[in-house]
């Protein structure tokens, strides 16, 4: 067998150090999107575990934490950072003479201190040590104001069953799982039927009538709303959930779109060989068409599901009066209005109500993202 030459190994060594390098930056871009996008959501955990205290006090570190005190006879005090030297700046032995303290502004660091500060005074400031109360106060010599806090780490995982309790998240919850799975059953069910007689039915200016349904994707919801909510104001339906459920089940633009691009990807075969076994388009569609379109159907769910979830707007004008009905959006800011102060509380409440959404999308994922098989037949 003949030995690669020298040149022939520096290519082979060039190439693999080209993908090693390649490989690396694509990782690092990866990461560095993903850290982009979750960003706001570790704000939103970070916020949610801080005390009311820590949100209010400026200089409060960014991770969860609490002021550290010291209770001494009785009295609560706060405990501050001190850094102190001499006129040398070396570090200042204990049990030195008060009257040898500087100010702190050590060139080499000085020593820091966890003290106690007891007499607050606008050019200098008496501290008690926590480690040895007994010897008594100690002086030091500078704004105290300019003095860091010790902070401790300290996540406020009650503030969760806080906002659980406030505004009611079991009420919420359920009436907007109810409202999303049923729309999501109505708009998918209603949107598959419309979008299979466009893709296989021999409709009169159907590619018309398509254009038609395509065009009430860019109309703007506020041209409708006035209009629509005369009409179920006028037969009672305002106040509850009917005005957004029933229309629901008259399928959707966008939906009707995505599935029939999806069906009409599939060849026509296996349907002519289930005509010929004596199968009608309504078994064919069942049959056929759906299981072949999990993928597509699952998509369209999932985009509904969480649109309804998420949906503010119509919710706020149909059920307004009527907070029993509320869905989460409402519910939330009804208390983001009681508890604007409280970020805290308010980004507890946010994270609650994207947990169901996040398990649905895990559960649903193997469907949503798995490789599209399009027929049992080579094309």
């Amino acid at each position: 067998m003949k030995r690669p030459t020298t040149h022939q190994r520096q290519l082979w060594m060039s190439k693999r150090v080209r993908e090693g390098i390649n490989s690396v930056l694509l990782t690092g871009l990866t990461l560095l999107v993903l850290a982009v996008f979750l960003m706001p959501l570790l704000y939103g955990v970070v916020t949610a575990l801080k005390t009311d205290n820590q949100i209010t006090t400026l200089g409060a570190p960014w991770w969860p934490a609490t002021a550290r005190t010291f209770t001494y006879e009785g009295q609560t005090y706060d405990i501050f950072r001190v850094v102190e030297c001499d006129a040398d700046d070396n570090p200042i032995p204990w049990g030195r003479d008060a009257e040898n303290l500087t100010v702190p502004d050590c060139f080499w660091g000085g020593h820091t201190y966890d003290w106690a500060l007891v007499v607050r005074q606008r050019e200098h400031a008496e501290f008690l040590d926590p480690e040895e109360p007994e010897a008594g106060l100690i002086r030091w010599e500078g704004r105290w104001r300019t003095l860091e806090r010790d902070w401790m780490f300290d996540a406020q995982w009650g503030n969760f069953l806080k906002a659980w309790n406030t505004i009611k998240f079991p009420r919420l919850l359920t009436n907007t799982l109810i409202y999303a799975l049923v729309t999501t059953v109505g708009v998918v069910g209603s949107s598959s039927l419309v979008a299979y007689g466009f893709a296989r039915f021999p409709i009169p200016r159907k590619n018309l009538l398509f254009m038609i349904v395509m065009a009430t994707i860019i109309l703007p919801g506020a041209v409708t709303l006035i209009p629509t909510y005369a009409v179920f104001n006028r037969i009672g339906w305002v106040g509850t959930w009917l005005p957004l459920m029933v229309p629901a089940f008259f399928a959707n633009g966008y939906n009707i779109f995505l599935l029939r691009q999806f069906f009409m990807s599939i060849p026509r075969e296996i349907e002519e060989a289930a005509t010929i076994d004596g199968a009608g388009p309504l078994r064919i569609f069942t049959s056929i068409i759906l299981p072949q379109s999990m993928p597509a159907l699952m998509a369209a769910s999932m985009f509904h599901f969480f649109f309804a979830w998420n949906h503010f707007f119509e919710p706020l004008v149909y059920l307004a009066g009527n907070p029993n009905k509320f869905p989460i959006t409402v519910g939330l800011t009804a208390f983001n209005n009681l508890y604007s102060q409280q970020t805290n509380l308010i980004q507890a409440a946010s994270l609650i109500s994207a947990v169901l959404p996040l398990l649905v999308f895990m559960a649903a994922q193997r469907v949503f993202l798995q490789g599209i098989v399009f027929t049992g037949v080579d094309k």
